[in-house]
């Protein structure tokens, strides 16, 4: 590796240390879907964005709740002085990128064949805390 994608290395894990985030890899679900319900609790506080995600029936909703339960952990387990309720978390940030995709044959009529691509993604989730924004 060089110095300078060391250096570049080294600044990423800096930057990231401080945040709570938790991401999803490999989710056999497609971008476009998953994307439907992230747009849904972007910038919503932590407590609303549960409620959306366990009343929504789109199926990636379920996926995306428990890893938002994830993301509050890692908050909890990074600030332990801190009480869930006291802090006004929110999800600051949330993005979905194309995974890889399989691609699978479907019999057609007349001896042919479809190719079916079965797509997943990856999702990252970062929460920020609204007092911590306020102060800085």
């Amino acid at each position: 590796m060089g110095a300078r994608k060391r250096n570049r290395a080294i600044q990423l894990k800096e930057k990231w240390k401080d945040r709570a985030f938790a991401s999803l890899n490999n989710c056999p679900t497609s971008p476009r879907k998953m994307r439907l319900v992230t747009e849904l609790i972007q910038g919503t506080e932590v407590k609303r964005a549960l409620d959306i995600l366990k009343y929504t029936t789109k199926e990636p909703a379920r996926k995306l709740e428990k890893l938002l339960l994830s993301a509050i952990a890692n908050w909890q387990q990074k600030n332990e002085g801190v009480r869930i309720e006291d802090a006004k978390l929110y999800v600051k940030e949330i993005f979905v990128e194309q995974s890889r995709t399989l691609k699978r044959l479907r019999t057609a009529p007349q001896g042919r064949a479809h190719r079916i691509r079965k797509r997943s993604n990856h999702v990252t989730l970062i929460l920020e805390d609204m007092n911590k924004q306020e102060t800085e």
